[in-house]
């Protein structure tokens, strides 16, 4: 009974572990790349007050222009940066000639994380 109750707690033990050990990697994995947008997100944030709220406001937002409430910009990432690299309707410039496809990506990242639901 006592050999039956040792094996019952080692295997018990390392269903356990393995279960603690898939339930952690992707945590940590998570938290790795939660970082690295941050990083992402901070860089974007950068390039747009250096960049784009003269004109689309420091919150994303300017009051009584044409440009849109950056907010609510839909979620698509591929209308978002063909829109910044050739510009729209004549009103927004171009800025594919002066901004490199990370420093878009980054903007994007920013936008992103700003968006209202």
């Amino acid at each position: 009974m006592k050999t039956v109750s040792i094996w019952t707690a080692a295997v018990f033990t390392a269903a356990a572990m393995t279960g603690i050990a898939t339930m952690t990697m992707p945590a940590i994995a998570q938290q790795a790349n939660a970082d690295g947008d941050q990083a992402t997100i901070d860089k974007g944030k950068v390039t747009y007050a250096q960049k784009c709220s003269h004109c689309h406001g420091p919150n994303m937002v300017n009051s009584g222009t044409v440009t849109p409430d950056l907010r609510t910009h839909p979620d698509d990432k591929t209308r978002f940066v063909t829109t910044v690299k050739q510009g729209k309707n004549g009103k927004m410039p171009p800025w594919g000639d002066i901004l490199s496809d990370e420093e878009i990506s980054d903007l994007w990242a920013f936008v992103a994380s700003r968006r209202k639901p």
